[in-house]
């Protein structure tokens, strides 16, 4: 694995990093465990230069000797790599650092499909498409292309925004088909080949995608259970000059943290301070099942040069509808809608009428489906609190899924052995950049309390024959399928 330098840390950093390290056994063992762990949870992102030796044996309060034992222990095993003029570098052995493809969907009726965190559509819906059926005629004198949206949508999507608490105005605002096309797009026009663009780590695995199909790099900032690491976020916008950001401040994918509001007050002032622009992707906001919905990202929105918001109509309401929007800062506004040119044109016009509909009746959808989620939420929960106990299960206060700590780093074999016993799942490596989180399993709560409860019996039986134990589940999973 080719590594390159995108972040250093000292002593300091790393002894809060690690936390309460030491257990009994050799001292040099345990740091060595406790590094290589943050270094397979993307907590001490890949290419990221350690203290040297003695630093790190001061920092800890150890002996040189055990700080250097621990080093060496990790370089044999492939964490480390050492080079003259480069220090010592976290990475990971060969064969480990593959990430896994991002997938979605199955036309396999027989499987419980967990790889795509996305709800039913809300039966509002086909009353939504009525009154857009009905409104179509007016439409149907022109020529049905709109590259920045139609303006009725723009002003429902503004207006939204400014209810919130963030005044925009419909020029601040473009339409895009889905989420999807908006994070392209920005990522196409802020970043091209070679730039360094930061996500958070694990992170929505097709902004990955957009990243590296713009022909930029990927710079992973980790992100904990208690949400991202701001100080090393800012560390690594300083340390290498991005040419923007992109993060999920609200029931972050797949981790369920959110930001504070007081985190997204220090990373507008950030993208001000560093003139780096930083996407906020919005898409999961309205999914707040516990508490206050989050403070917009965008704040009073003063910042919109360098704060974008992404949102779109499809957790909110239907994946099938291929609506999303910018927030932006009306120069680039009309920048990306000349760069979709070459892609799509424009959205649909009808999806758009659809869209606008249902926001007019958001508050009451939204209501609905909170309630849904409630439900499926803690059912997903008890079911594998009971059934599967030794996992530890995040309760997250919004969004669509949970991030399953495995406690050892086998998701890639449970996702392949959970396919023969009627789950579809994605491993933790395809959150990542780099290969990293193969202890986790996101696991969503966006499908029926029954097929959930399918699900975790077919996991079950993935996972008693993983650990060479099987159980009486297994003799009842679903047939193997590959």
């Amino acid at each position: 694995m080719a590594i390159t330098i995108d972040r250093r840390i000292n002593g300091q950093r790393l002894r809060v990093l690690l936390g309460a390290w030491h257990r009994p056994g050799p001292a040099y063992q345990a740091l060595a465990d406790a590094l290589r762990a943050l270094t397979r949870s993307g907590a001490l992102p890949l290419g990221t230069r350690l203290p040297g030796e003695r630093e790190t044996a001061d920092a800890l309060g150890v002996s040189r000797t055990t700080a250097t034992a621990a080093y060496d222990l990790l370089r044999d095993e492939g964490f480390l790599v050492s080079r003259r003029g480069s220090g010592t570098v976290t990475t990971l052995p060969p064969g480990s650092g593959d990430r896994a493809p991002s997938s979605l969907g199955t036309v396999d009726g027989t499987l419980v499909d967990l790889t795509a965190a996305a709800p039913a559509a809300p039966p509002r819906l086909a009353t939504a498409c009525a009154a857009a059926l009905d409104q179509l005629p007016r439409h149907l004198a022109g020529a049905g292309y709109a590259p920045l949206g139609l303006p009725a949508l723009r002003a429902a999507v503004a207006e939204r925004y400014t209810r919130r608490g963030v005044p925009t105005t419909p020029d601040q605002v473009l339409v895009t088909t889905g989420a999807q096309q908006a994070i392209h797009l920005l990522t196409g026009a802020l970043a091209g080949t070679g730039d360094r663009v930061v996500v958070e780590h694990p992170t929505y695995p097709h902004a990955v995608d957009a990243v590296r199909a713009a022909g930029a790099r990927p710079v992973p900032v980790p992100v904990t259970s208690a949400g991202t690491d701001l100080d090393l976020l800012e560390a690594t916008v300083r340390q290498t000059a991005p040419r923007l950001a992109y993060l999920v401040p609200d029931h972050h994918n797949p981790t369920g943290t959110s930001l504070t509001t007081e985190g997204r007050a220090r990373v507008r002032e950030l993208a001000r301070r560093t003139r780096t622009v930083v996407v906020g992707d919005e898409t999961l906001t309205d999914l707040t099942i516990d508490g206050p919905q989050p403070s917009p990202f965008a704040g009073d929105g003063l910042a919109d040069r360098y704060v974008v918001s992404v949102g779109s109509a499809s957790k909110s309401f239907w994946g099938g509808l291929r609506v999303g929007w910018v927030r932006a800062h009306p120069d680039l506004v009309g920048a990306l809608a000349q760069r979709r040119a070459h892609v799509d044109i424009a959205t649909s016009v009808l999806d758009q009428l659809v869209t606008a509909e249902l926001l007019a009746c958001a508050d009451e959808v939204l209501v609905q489906r909170r309630a849904v989620l409630r439900e499926q939420r803690d059912a997903l929960l008890a079911t594998l609190a009971h059934d599967l106990p030794q996992w530890h299960v995040p309760v997250p206060a919004g969004g669509l899924s949970t991030w399953v700590d495995l406690g050892r780093p086998v998701a890639t074999a449970l996702s392949a052995l959970a396919h023969g016993h009627g789950v579809r799942i994605a491993p933790g490596t395809a959150f990542g950049v780099d290969g990293t989180f193969d202890d986790h399993l996101r696991v969503p709560f966006s499908q029926p309390v029954e097929a959930l409860r399918r699900a975790v019996d077919g996991l079950t039986a993935a996972w008693s024959v993983l650990a060479g134990t099987p159980s009486d589940r297994v003799g009842v999973a679903q047939p193997a399928l590959v």
